[in-house]
C-alpha cells in the first residue's frame, strides 16, 4: 500500500508546474512562449527572467528538484520502501513533470526532477557524476540533449561501480526512456562539437 500511495503522491508532486507558476506570478509571462522549444521548464524561466531576475530561474530549478526529491526521500527513508516497490515511486515524479496532469499531460524535460530523484536515492553520488558530466558535455557538444544522454551513461557506470541494487538500474532505465522521449526531436540531430570552443577549420 505504501508503494501505491507514494507513487500517486510522487506523480502529483512531479506534476506541479512550478516554472509556469513562477513565470506567471513573478515574471508576468507564460514561459511556454519562451524559446524555440516552448518548454514549460526552468530553462525558459531563465530566458524570461533575464540577467536581472536570474533568481526566478534558480528558484524554478530548486523547486523542480525538490518535487522529485521529497516524495522519494520520504518513502525511502521514513517509510522504508525498498526493493522493487521503489521503482514506480522514483519514476512517478519524473513522469509527472514530463506528463503533467495539470497541463493536459504535457510537461517539461524532467532534468531537474531527475536530479532530485537521484539525490534522494544516492545522496550526492549519482547527481554529482551526472551533473559533472552534463556540464562537461555541454561545453564539448552543441546539442544539450546528447550531453544529457552521455551524462546518464556516466551515471549508469557510477551505479554499476558502486554495486547499486537492481531496482536502481530499473529506475535508471525508466528514467532514460522518459528523457529520450522528451528529447526525441533534439536527438534526431547528429552529434556535433560546440562551435564556441571548437572552431572547425577547413
Amino acid at each position: 500500500m505504501n508503494a501505491i500511495f507514494f507513487t500517486f503522491i510522487g506523480y502529483l508532486s512531479g506534476s506541479i508546474p512550478f516554472s509556469v507558476i513562477l513565470g506567471k506570478l513573478i515574471l508576468h509571462t507564460d514561459i511556454r512562449q519562451q524559446g524555440e522549444d516552448r518548454n514549460p521548464g526552468s530553462a525558459n524561466v531563465f530566458k524570461a527572467g533575464g540577467p536581472r531576475k536570474w533568481w526566478v530561474g534558480l528558484s524554478a530549478v530548486v523547486l523542480d528538484g525538490m518535487k522529485g526529491l521529497t516524495p522519494v526521500a520520504i518513502a525511502y527513508y521514513n517509510f522504508n520502501v525498498k526493493e522493487w516497490g521503489l521503482v514506480p515511486i522514483a519514476l512517478a515524479p519524473i513522469l509527472g513533470h514530463a506528463f503533467s496532469i495539470f497541463m493536459g499531460f504535457k510537461g517539461g524535460k524532467a532534468i531537474a526532477t531527475t536530479f532530485g530523484v537521484w539525490t534522494a536515492l544516492t545522496v550526492y553520488r549519482a547527481p554529482l557524476v551526472l551533473g559533472g558530466l552534463l556540464i562537461l558535455f555541454l561545453l564539448i557538444l552543441s546539442n544539450s540533449a546528447w550531453a544529457m544522454m552521455f551524462g546518464m551513461v556516466g551515471m549508469l557506470v557510477c551505479l554499476l561501480v558502486s554495486q547499486s541494487p537492481p531496482e536502481f538500474l530499473a529506475i535508471w532505465i525508466g528514467n532514460l526512456l522518459i528523457l529520450i522521449w522528451k528529447h526525441r526531436q533534439e536527438l534526431r540531430q547528429p552529434i556535433s562539437l560546440n562551435p564556441r570552443f571548437f572552431s572547425q577549420k577547413s
